[in-house]
């Protein structure tokens, strides 16, 4: 299947532009928060190329998006592909929205080509993968997964103390929210393409990755309790500095994720809070978080235990009072090796180097992993570089994973 001439990437880099000026902050930066008017011009914008394209939309009560091109059985359950177009604060232009737009275009090579689909294809747009507003990252997938409840979910807030309820409604999402989860077998396979966010795909110049497995994060919060008071009246003997403790933790979880001996087991104390934060105070309250992930389940909590055993040795030794949360703990996923064979040979076809390899970040597709088989696509992005502005894939780059989907896509809806 001849893909160059039917692929426009000057069509597609000039929507992934038109994209990016819609945006709550000044352009090169890209700042979409979900249900945000920024959020809500993006979408209606994705959605009139949906249409542009003749495919058939549909929206569920949180707002992820479904376009759907009709195969000829449209009983059959549909292969997805899509990624989301919510994005951080101060972020870039490619993170999600090749995915969405990417996925677009490859639909839109398939029709150009005269292809006629036996399983119905469908881009899915999903609602807030990044955590900004409430914390939690992939809430559509999640919820489409079953793995976040309507309960839990109508329970979210955002920093203004506003609710998942009152702002989705706002936003024109009026359904139940039960009816967010999805089937087991509502779609037939899944596969998504994304920039890396890593180096490794440019430093050693090839055109594509295949990933295998999908690494997954769990989340921990430790409260460390001890005694302040004045730094020069307070004695070293008698101290219970809870920052010094917080220290140490942070230094064991460092220990804990290096003594695995495997390369995919990292961890990292992201946040550090300190009260009451003056310079002349000893510390007497320290809230960390946590972020431990690896692609084997078993190895990850391996760590956790490690670092749970460390914070009691600690409030022993230290005479500090620790507490610990498990916020999350999402099963890493294993990719299907049915579309990982489908990508390859379509690689090999469209000529292009690749290369198997973990992502480390995860992504709409862990959570897509529960319902239905799933696979991943990597294009190099430049420097490793992303939720930035300066984040950047080439046009070369994002043709030749689109070329890549394209040619998986006709397979699997084949």
């Amino acid at each position: 299947m001849e893909m160059r001439a039917s692929l426009s990437i000057d069509r597609l880099i000039a929507e992934l532009n038109a994209l990016a000026q819609i945006s709550a902050a000044e352009p090169p930066v890209v700042t979409r928060v979900v249900f945000s008017e920024a959020d809500q011009r993006a979408r209606a914008y994705v959605k009139s190329l949906c249409q542009g394209a003749g495919l058939d939309i549909h929206e569920d009560a949180i707002g992820n998006t479904f376009a759907r091109w009709q195969g000829t059985e449209p009983d059959l359950p549909p292969i997805g592909t899509g990624s989301h177009i919510d994005a951080i604060p101060n972020a870039g232009m490619y993170d999600g929205c090749v995915g969405v737009l990417g996925g677009l275009e490859a639909i839109r090579v398939l029709q150009q080509l005269g292809y006629k689909p036996r399983r119905s294809i469908e881009l899915v747009i999903f609602t807030a993968e990044e955590p900004t507003r409430f914390g939690i990252g992939c809430l559509g997938s999640r919820m489409m997964a079953g793995v976040l409840t309507p309960a839990q979910a109508v329970a979210l807030r955002d920093k203004e103390g506003r609710s998942l309820k009152d702002l989705r409604i706002d936003a024109g999402f009026t359904g139940l929210l039960e009816s967010v989860t999805l089937s087991a077998g509502r779609f037939h396979q899944f596969l998504e393409l994304h920039i890396e966010q890593g180096p490794i795909l440019e430093q050693e110049g090839l055109d594509i990755g295949l990933v295998t497995h999908i690494a997954a994060p769990a989340s921990m919060r430790i409260l460390i309790e001890g005694e302040g008071g004045h730094a020069g009246g307070k004695l070293m003997p008698g101290r219970k500095d809870a920052l010094a403790a917080a220290a140490e933790l942070v230094l064991a979880l460092e220990a804990a994720a290096k003594s695995t001996g495997a390369i995919d087991t990292v961890g990292t104390v992201g946040v550090c809070e300190v009260f009451p934060g003056a310079v002349n105070s000893i510390p007497s309250r320290v809230k960390l978080e946590t972020d431990i992930r690896d692609i084997d389940a078993a190895r990850r909590d391996s760590v956790i235990e490690t670092l749970k055993a460390a914070c009691a040795e600690l409030a022993q030794r230290r005479g500090v009072a620790i507490k610990t949360e498990m916020v999350n703990a999402d099963p890493p996923a294993t990719c299907d090796a049915a579309i990982l064979a489908a990508m390859e040979q379509a690689a090999k076809d469209a000529g292009k180097t690749y290369k198997k390899m973990v992502s480390r970040a995860y992504h709409d597709s862990l959570f897509m992993a529960r319902i239905a088989p799933v696979a991943m696509l990597f294009i190099p992005c430049r420097g490793g570089v992303s939720h930035r502005p300066d984040e950047y894939a080439s046009p070369q780059w994002i043709g030749s994973g689109v070329n890549v989907l394209a040619r998986t896509l006709a397979a699997l809806a084949s």
